[in-house]
């Protein structure tokens, strides 16, 4: 983890402090480790990259260092791993572009949310977020594309979002219809981010993604309310937005209290910030966000795979989110949020019988 961390910052961060003979020479011994990695432990580093959404970009950068140091072995090995996944790539980003513009010209506006925030990598699954109603959605997705939804779980269920299967693509399309939230508990902040979308481009492809401030909002509500957990990619991701794009923290700042979570976007953010500062990197974050930040004292720690974050800080953002809820009479909310700790329980359980959380979380 130590490896692709800073393989990662180095090379996106664009004020990252590592520009001299020393940043040289652990830029060799990072390319050295991965050469003498025997099959297994490669085949572990690559899963870990995967795992973390980070893979396209940690072999283009080993790639791009192999060649300045003539190590022909892992120049190769990049290459080969690279020329398969760029056309699995080009064919999801082709098909995603598909869905969104049918579902634009039938009246459903859609937004591609996170699944476009680690390009030139992917998640898991392709994330989009519409205000239309459930069955508009359903139909340009069945008639348009022979697409069925899957089996939901308790959360999905909560979360008002739906998974479709769409034959000729190995990721589901996940679709949040109308809401936004573990529980489905955000109504105005969720219509926030279809008003204030803007446009990207990828690969020639035009989409509508979330505008900074609510992408972060999004982010902090998967990452600390959700997970409990970053990925390397939420890492390095949004320290690159927010180096590359303004970020108007009034706008966040209104964005997260309709939310209620604006202590849990500080915390989000100054987690970030303080996990890209230990290789090297920075960024730069007002005082009051850093004031408002929850776990001052402590980072995320790597732990079963992901960098996890510690459960008394979600507890306490839990708690706060929960009485912001009360004092804005956000009735959805109220009702809602409770839930939570339950289905969380429930899932902890259901993986500790059977190994995993599926229909449930």
């Amino acid at each position: 983890m130590d490896i692709l961390s800073r393989l990662m910052v180095r090379a996106h961060c664009e004020n990252h402090k590592g520009t001299g003979p020393e940043d040289l020479e652990q830029l060799k011994y990072d390319v050295g480790y991965v050469d003498g990695l025997g099959p297994l432990s490669l085949a572990e580093f690559l899963k870990l990259a995967d795992s973390h959404h980070v893979l396209v970009r940690t072999l283009i950068i080993l790639q791009n260092a192999a060649v300045a140091l003539e190590e022909k072995r892992i120049t190769l090995w990049c290459e080969n791993h690279l020329s398969r996944d760029r056309a699995r790539i080009e064919s999801s980003i082709a098909m995603l572009s598909a869905i969104c513009n049918a579902l634009e010209s039938s009246g459903c506006p859609t937004t591609v949310i996170k699944s476009l925030d680690h390009w030139p990598d992917r998640g898991s699954d392709l994330d989009l977020y519409t205000t239309a109603p459930q069955p508009a959605v359903d139909h340009v997705m069945a008639t348009e594309f022979g697409a069925h939804p899957v089996e939901r779980s308790w959360g999905d269920r909560l979360a008002n979002k739906w998974n479709y299967m769409v034959p000729g693509l190995s990721e589901l399309v996940e679709i949040h219809v109308q809401y936004l939230g573990q529980t489905g508990e955000h109504a105005e902040m969720a219509q926030r981010v279809s008003e204030r979308r803007v446009r990207k481009q990828v690969e020639g492809f035009d989409f509508r993604v979330p505008a900074p401030e609510e992408r972060i909002v999004i982010s902090t509500l998967q990452r600390v309310y959700r997970h409990f957990y970053f990925r390397l990619c939420d890492m390095i991701d949004i320290a690159v937005m927010m180096q590359r794009e303004p970020v108007n923290f009034d706008e966040l700042r209104r964005a997260a209290d309709l939310a209620g979570i604006w202590p849990g976007v500080a915390t989000f953010l100054f987690l970030i910030r303080r996990y890209v500062a230990s290789y090297g990197g920075n960024v730069d974050l007002p005082p009051e966000v850093l004031n408002t930040a929850f776990s001052r004292g402590t980072g995320v720690r790597f732990g079963q795979g992901f960098l996890r974050v510690s459960k008394v800080t979600a507890a306490g953002l839990y708690g706060a989110q929960l009485l912001q809820a009360g004092r804005h009479r956000d009735v959805r909310a109220l009702v809602r949020l409770p839930l939570l700790p339950p289905l969380a329980i429930s899932a902890a359980v259901a993986h500790g019988v059977t190994g995993n959380d599926k229909g449930i979380w």
